[in-house]
Protein backbone atom coordinates (compact mmCIF):
# COMPACT_ATOMS: atom_id res chain seq x y z
CA UNK A 1 0.00 0.00 0.00
CA UNK A 2 1.53 3.01 -1.29
CA UNK A 3 0.83 6.41 -0.92
CA UNK A 4 3.82 8.07 -2.06
CA UNK A 5 4.82 9.94 1.29
CA UNK A 6 8.31 7.91 0.89
CA UNK A 7 9.37 9.99 -1.69
CA UNK A 8 8.54 13.04 0.29
CA UNK A 9 11.50 15.55 1.68
CA UNK A 10 11.12 16.75 5.14
CA UNK A 11 13.67 19.29 4.08
CA UNK A 12 12.04 20.62 1.15
CA UNK A 13 14.63 23.64 0.65
CA UNK A 14 11.72 25.99 0.35
CA UNK A 15 13.04 29.85 0.15
CA UNK A 16 10.44 32.25 0.20
CA UNK A 17 9.54 32.59 -3.76
CA UNK A 18 8.47 28.90 -3.25
CA UNK A 19 6.64 29.20 -0.59
CA UNK A 20 4.58 32.21 -1.66
CA UNK A 21 4.38 30.07 -5.19
CA UNK A 22 2.90 27.37 -3.49
CA UNK A 23 0.54 29.93 -1.61
CA UNK A 24 -0.71 31.41 -4.56
CA UNK A 25 -1.34 27.95 -6.57
CA UNK A 26 -3.22 26.66 -3.61
CA UNK A 27 -5.57 29.58 -3.60
CA UNK A 28 -6.23 29.60 -7.75
CA UNK A 29 -4.15 26.32 -8.98
CA UNK A 30 -5.50 27.97 -12.38
CA UNK A 31 -3.63 31.25 -12.35
CA UNK A 32 -1.42 32.22 -15.24
CA UNK A 33 1.94 31.73 -15.18
CA UNK A 34 2.41 35.85 -15.54
CA UNK A 35 0.07 36.50 -12.90
CA UNK A 36 1.61 34.28 -10.35
CA UNK A 37 5.12 35.54 -11.40
CA UNK A 38 3.95 38.90 -11.04
CA UNK A 39 2.58 38.13 -7.41
CA UNK A 40 5.78 36.10 -6.28
CA UNK A 41 8.00 39.25 -8.00
CA UNK A 42 9.70 36.80 -10.49
CA UNK A 43 10.13 37.02 -14.28
CA UNK A 44 7.74 34.63 -16.00
CA UNK A 45 10.52 31.99 -17.01
CA UNK A 46 11.90 31.91 -13.38
CA UNK A 47 8.40 31.31 -12.41
CA UNK A 48 7.51 28.72 -14.72
CA UNK A 49 11.23 26.87 -13.66
CA UNK A 50 10.54 27.03 -10.31
CA UNK A 51 6.68 25.54 -10.42
CA UNK A 52 8.50 22.64 -12.44
CA UNK A 53 10.85 22.24 -9.94
CA UNK A 54 7.83 21.94 -7.01
CA UNK A 55 6.17 19.40 -9.41
CA UNK A 56 9.58 17.12 -9.95
CA UNK A 57 10.47 17.00 -6.39
CA UNK A 58 7.20 16.45 -5.02
CA UNK A 59 6.37 19.22 -3.09
CA UNK A 60 3.63 20.20 -5.53
CA UNK A 61 1.75 16.42 -6.08
CA UNK A 62 -1.09 17.57 -8.90
CA UNK A 63 -3.20 20.12 -9.56
CA UNK A 64 -6.80 19.43 -9.80
CA UNK A 65 -10.77 20.54 -9.96
CA UNK A 66 -12.67 20.45 -6.54
CA UNK A 67 -16.06 19.57 -7.30
CA UNK A 68 -19.14 19.97 -4.66
CA UNK A 69 -20.44 16.68 -4.16
CA UNK A 70 -23.82 18.14 -4.41
CA UNK A 71 -23.59 19.23 -7.68
CA UNK A 72 -23.08 15.76 -8.85
CA UNK A 73 -26.37 14.28 -7.31
CA UNK A 74 -24.19 13.53 -3.82
CA UNK A 75 -26.08 14.93 -1.31
CA UNK A 76 -24.53 13.46 2.10
CA UNK A 77 -21.18 12.94 2.82
CA UNK A 78 -20.34 10.37 6.03
CA UNK A 79 -17.53 8.80 7.89
CA UNK A 80 -17.28 5.09 8.07
CA UNK A 81 -15.02 3.36 10.87
CA UNK A 82 -13.32 0.07 9.98
CA UNK A 83 -11.84 -2.18 12.00
CA UNK A 84 -9.97 -5.45 10.58
CA UNK A 85 -10.13 -8.73 12.03
CA UNK A 86 -7.41 -9.58 14.19
CA UNK A 87 -6.68 -12.91 12.28
CA UNK A 88 -6.74 -10.88 8.98
CA UNK A 89 -4.46 -8.31 8.91
CA UNK A 90 -2.39 -9.72 6.21
CA UNK A 91 -5.34 -8.50 3.72
CA UNK A 92 -4.96 -4.63 5.04
CA UNK A 93 -3.49 -4.28 1.82
CA UNK A 94 -6.26 -5.49 -0.49
CA UNK A 95 -8.64 -4.50 1.70
CA UNK A 96 -7.43 -0.56 0.88
CA UNK A 97 -6.62 -1.06 -2.79
CA UNK A 98 -10.67 -2.03 -3.35
CA UNK A 99 -11.83 0.43 -1.10
CA UNK A 100 -9.58 3.14 -3.15
CA UNK A 101 -11.18 2.14 -6.71
CA UNK A 102 -14.91 3.06 -5.17
CA UNK A 103 -16.31 5.88 -6.58
CA UNK A 104 -18.28 6.91 -3.72
CA UNK A 105 -14.82 6.89 -1.71
CA UNK A 106 -13.63 10.39 -1.50
CA UNK A 107 -11.03 9.71 1.08
CA UNK A 108 -9.46 6.52 2.85
CA UNK A 109 -7.62 7.33 6.05
CA UNK A 110 -5.16 4.39 7.19
CA UNK A 111 -5.04 4.79 10.81
CA UNK A 112 -2.89 3.62 13.87
CA UNK A 113 -5.68 3.21 17.06
CA UNK A 114 -8.71 1.24 18.00
CA UNK A 115 -10.15 1.81 13.53
CA UNK A 116 -7.83 0.76 11.41
CA UNK A 117 -9.50 2.93 8.63
CA UNK A 118 -11.71 6.19 7.81
CA UNK A 119 -13.73 6.09 4.50
CA UNK A 120 -14.98 9.83 3.69
CA UNK A 121 -17.66 8.96 1.64
CA UNK A 122 -20.00 10.98 -0.51
CA UNK A 123 -23.18 9.63 -1.44
CA UNK A 124 -27.17 10.09 -2.67
CA UNK A 125 -29.02 9.56 0.39
CA UNK A 126 -28.79 6.73 3.65
CA UNK A 127 -30.26 4.44 1.54
CA UNK A 128 -26.50 4.46 -0.44
CA UNK A 129 -25.06 4.88 2.44
CA UNK A 130 -26.74 1.35 4.04
CA UNK A 131 -26.15 -0.31 -0.05
CA UNK A 132 -22.32 1.01 0.33
CA UNK A 133 -21.76 -0.73 4.09
CA UNK A 134 -23.34 -3.92 3.51
CA UNK A 135 -21.84 -4.79 -0.09
CA UNK A 136 -18.13 -3.32 0.46
CA UNK A 137 -17.92 -3.90 4.17
CA UNK A 138 -19.78 -5.83 6.22
CA UNK A 139 -19.71 -8.72 3.26
CA UNK A 140 -15.98 -8.47 3.25
CA UNK A 141 -14.43 -11.25 5.16
CA UNK A 142 -11.38 -9.07 6.66
CA UNK A 143 -14.24 -6.42 8.06
CA UNK A 144 -14.79 -6.85 11.93
CA UNK A 145 -16.78 -4.06 12.46
CA UNK A 146 -18.17 -0.67 10.91
CA UNK A 147 -18.99 2.49 12.40
CA UNK A 148 -20.65 5.48 10.33
CA UNK A 149 -21.02 8.66 11.30
CA UNK A 150 -22.65 11.90 9.09
CA UNK A 151 -21.20 14.91 7.95
CA UNK A 152 -22.60 18.09 8.60
CA UNK A 153 -19.74 20.56 7.15
CA UNK A 154 -16.56 20.78 7.07
CA UNK A 155 -13.59 22.62 6.14
CA UNK A 156 -10.29 22.01 4.81
CA UNK A 157 -7.13 24.39 5.55
CA UNK A 158 -4.42 24.45 2.78
CA UNK A 159 -1.27 23.16 4.00
CA UNK A 160 0.42 25.31 5.88
CA UNK A 161 3.97 26.91 4.09
CA UNK A 162 5.87 27.95 7.06
CA UNK A 163 9.89 28.73 7.71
Amino acid sequence: MSDGSKNLRPDADLDDVDRKIVEELQANGRITNAELAERVGVAASTCIARVRSLVSRRIITGFTATVDPRAMGLGLEVLVGVTVRSGARQRIAELSEELRSLPEVMQLFFLGGVEDFIIHLAVRDSDHVRDFVMENLSAHPAVSSTRTSIVFSHHQNPVRVED
